[in-house]
């Protein structure tokens, strides 16, 4: 047993929770439930019931109907607004406070790893003082801050994994966001971005760990094209252009190919070695041996067996001088006598440069421009990407054979949305098919399609008015899972009415009575399930064990978790809230008008096959023939009354239009 309990604790205080909450349910909960089922309740019905048949009189449906349909439309524009003035970011996956901060050095080809490490050292410091860790000083919510060169360094971003000795990578490691009290570690995201500039021939980037799955970088541009020397060419006056015309929120423009690469060059000359009797393949050996190594023998201990490498040591490996004095032993076969020849008598060398490597995607030779985008100063990918099409528009030294495009996290951005949208097509279609097969009807799935678009307002002006980040993905799946509940209310109104109606009551009677009656399990749904997801949506975190086993439920807000699903759960809850409003008033309104056009339609247009005009995409022709048909009836009825006028009774003659 522990200090803080144990088992026996955990299950005594769980029981002894359970005997409170009987206790508080029979002497307090149950007179307030009954009190909401028997006042409350049938209270808010009156209320609903007055409210429905004042906006299902004369044509206020239709008013109803064409003002949702322009909420709807202004609802995108002010969403467009917001978006395009910066309230409301957009991004592909959301991020919250950073638990790790990379931060990447990249030194030119060839540097010494020694050189390496001690600019790493010195960027290391820097990122010491900002941490506040200087002098041997200590960061509560630091864990630790690790730092390699050569090994384990390279940036993801560059697509190279390699060993390399002008690496280096400094890693600064926060501790759980919930032993953070409440401290930000962005914040030092920023100013470790700002302390390390500046480092003259180095390539660096800061950035935080990634959520979600693995993502290209943010800003990608990829140049395409069979001649590499235009390709090179063109992305280094791409670069340059960039630099020069700099779009906010880019932190630094790297390139994934290396185009100044050192190497030395040793060119055998052929007429030479032939005169002493040597090839090119001894004199590439006899480098090779000097500089990698060559297997001579094998040393066998017992079952073990070791590798004997003969190769020159470190001193002559380093010096280019010893490497071409090195001689050459063989056998003259002209005069059967052992001759050496030095390395430089028949080659010389050339300290020349070249291309790291080459990459080709789509049988095309491709570099890559590509950097992290400032999201912790407000930037988000999407905009800027926005501004970096218009300035790369208007680059000018582009020749025919070489193509631009910009790929990486905005491309797989539009990917994620087009397949999201794909499947609510594909998800309302199935909802379609299903509802026809239950309702034998066309009319009420499509009341019931249309309320699921209309939700989206919802959705659209809660981000809009609260300003909160909107993420392709989790915000795409959150409108896919509400499709599903909003569907169920509209099942629930529409199949009561129906069953009204099949015992003999009016059509607006059986409406209005169907939203009263399935009030309370629409208004149930919708509270219980923004209720679940407001724990969610706000990051509450409750230690359910500590709190039964040490009274002590370690409540906190926030963490990584808020931050990847609060997106979701704010669409959900956010077109729940519209959708409620939405089945309880306008559901009912739609019903009663495709009940009233029903016999209109028909008569107008010939035929029951009028109503398949109303699935989407032939909606848009179904409205205007909506209105013809209303205005044809209105004509057939004012020619009633003016023939009968007097002689039967309004009833026989009147319209609901």
């Amino acid at each position: 047993m522990t200090n803080g309990g144990g088992l026996w604790y955990f299950f005594g205080n769980l029981l002894l929770f359970m005997a409170i909450l009987m206790v508080i349910n029979t002497y307090f909960l149950d007179g307030v439930i009954k009190g909401f089922q028997h006042r409350f309740l049938p209270a808010l019905m009156r209320l609903y019931e007055q409210l429905l048949r004042w906006s299902l009189a004369g044509k206020r449906p239709v008013w109803i109907l064409i003002g949702l349909f322009v909420l709807l439309i202004g609802s995108f524009q002010i969403f467009g607004v917001a978006v395009s003035s910066g309230r409301v970011p957009i991004v592909f996956f959301p991020k919250g406070d950073p638990n790790f901060v990379y931060v990447y050095l990249k030194l030119p080809s060839g540097t010494a790893v020694t050189y390496t490490d001690s600019v790493i050292n010195s960027m290391e410091k820097k990122v010491y003082d900002v941490l506040g860790m200087g002098n041997g000083k200590t960061n509560a919510i630091v864990e630790s801050v690790i730092t390699n060169v050569a090994v384990g360094a390279s940036d993801p971003n560059s697509g190279d994994r390699s060993t390399r000795p002008e690496l280096g990578r400094i890693q600064v490691s926060f501790v759980e966001y919930e032993k953070r009290h409440g401290q930000s570690t962005a914040p030092y995201l920023d100013a470790i971005r700002g302390a390390i500039k500046g480092i003259p021939g180095a390539e660096v980037s800061v950035d935080q760990e990634s959520s979600g799955p693995p993502t290209q970088p943010p800003v990608n541009i990829e140049l395409a094209s069979e001649n590499f020397e235009s390709l090179t060419k063109t992305a280094i006056a791409l670069k340059n252009y960039l630099d020069t015309n700099r779009v906010p929120g880019i932190e630094e423009l790297k390139m994934d190919v290396d185009l100044q690469n050192p190497e030395i060059t040793i060119s055998v000359n052929r007429e030479r070695a032939m005169i002493e009797g040597i090839s090119t393949a001894q004199v590439g050996l006899e480098i090779r041996t000097a500089l990698f190594g060559k297997e001579v023998s094998k040393l066998k201990d017992d079952e073990d067996e070791y590798k004997i490498q003969l190769r020159s040591n470190e001193i002559q490996r380093q010096s280019l001088s010893d490497l071409l004095n090195m001689r050459i032993t063989f056998r003259d076969f002209n005069t059967g006598q052992i001759k050496q020849v030095p390395i430089s008598a028949v080659a010389s060398i050339d300290l020349t440069s070249t291309y790291g490597s080459i990459k080709r995607k789509n049988l095309k030779r491709v570099i890559t421009l590509y950097s992290n985008v400032l999201m912790s100063q407000g930037y988000t990918p999407t905009a800027v990407n926005a501004e970096l099409t218009k300035t790369i528009a208007k680059f000018r030294e582009k020749p025919v054979d070489v193509t631009i495009a910009q790929t990486g996290e905005g491309e797989q951005q539009d990917e994620a949305v087009s397949f999201l949208t794909g499947a609510l097509l594909v998800a309302l279609a199935l909802i379609l098919f299903i509802l026809v097969l239950q309702f034998n009807s066309i009319s009420k799935p499509i009341i019931i399609l249309t309320e699921i678009v209309f939700s989206i307002i919802g959705v659209l002006l809660g981000f809009s008015i609260t300003g909160m980040q909107v993420s392709a993905v989790m915000t795409g799946i959150g409108i896919v899972g509400l499709a599903g509940i909003v569907v169920k209310n509209g099942i629930l109104v529409i199949e009561f009415a129906d069953e009204l109606r099949s015992r003999g009551m009016r059509t607006r009677e059986a409406v209005i009575q169907a939203g009263k009656t399935r009030i309370i399990p629409v208004l149930l749904t919708a509270v219980a399930a923004i209720l679940g997801l407001i724990p969610l949506a706000v990051g509450l975190n409750i230690n359910f064990i500590s709190m039964f086993e040490e009274l002590n439920p370690h409540i906190w807000f926030g963490g990584d978790n808020a931050a990847f699903w609060k997106p979701l759960s704010w669409t959900i809850i956010f077109g729940l809230i519209f959708a409620f409003f939405m089945t309880l008033i306008v559901v009912p309104a739609m019903y009663l008008m495709a009940e009233r056009l029903r016999r209109p339609m028909r008569r107008a247009f010939g035929g029951k096959w009028i109503s398949f005009m109303a699935v989407p995409p032939l909606t848009f022709l179904f409205i205007p023939l909506t209105i013809v048909a209303a205005f044809l009836h209105r004509f057939k009825v004012a020619a009633r009354r003016k023939r009968a006028k007097g002689k039967v009774d309004e009833t026989f003659i009147g319209s609901w239009f």
